[in-house]
């Protein structure tokens, strides 16, 4: 059983996007031990601090450096990507040659209230996971969600058979992709 380190991309208590990622976490039992990796207590990143890193940054590091792979659970703020994440991806891929994302595997998916679902933020978060953070990011199913008052519970029940079944090939999906990475980053290690 596998690592999945879930960031949550919002720290309202009431954030639609952590009860998404409560969910994925429950479909996921069984195929992997989830855990919520918290980003609130993360100074603003300030290159100043590298050398003597907080301790909130420290443990963060290490939260991530302990998984085998991330899921990335984010809304959409202005389009774009929710600066508290964007600074955790920052503290997390500093100093210079010692990023904790280097490697991992990852995915992503996203709730909003509207009909996209978090998609621009989403693709904006790919460009940087994929792209520069060199994640081994899972393409497809994508999952922009559309967030319904009652659509999950808060400790992660679906509501929806429908939904239940997409989130679950997610899932399912996501597992294997980790399952086959982690196994080829095994052999060249």
């Amino acid at each position: 059983m596998f690592k999945v380190a879930i960031v949550v991309g919002s720290i309202r208590k009431e954030s639609m996007n952590l009860k998404l990622g409560k969910a994925l976490a429950k479909l996921g039992q069984g195929n992997f031990q989830a855990s919520f990796v918290g980003i609130a207590d993360l100074p603003l990143f300030n290159q100043d601090l590298e050398g003597s890193a907080p301790a909130a940054v420290t443990k963060f590091k290490s939260e991530i450096e302990a998984a085998d792979a991330v899921l990335f659970v984010t809304p959409e703020y202005n389009r774009s990507v929710p600066g508290v994440l964007k600074n955790a991806i920052d503290w997390g891929s500093r100093p210079y040659g010692k990023s904790s994302w280097d490697g991992k595997v990852a995915a992503i998916a996203g709730a909003s209230p509207g009909a996209v679902g978090a998609a621009v933020s989403q693709n904006h978060l790919r460009s940087i996971v994929g792209g520069f953070l060199n994640m081994k990011l899972l393409g497809q199913p994508e999952v922009y969600f559309q967030f319904k008052e009652g659509a999950i519970a808060d400790d992660g029940t679906i509501a929806d058979d429908n939904t239940r079944k997409f989130l679950q090939g997610f899932v399912d999906r996501f597992t294997a992709w980790t399952e086959t990475h982690t196994a080829q980053n095994a052999k060249a290690a």
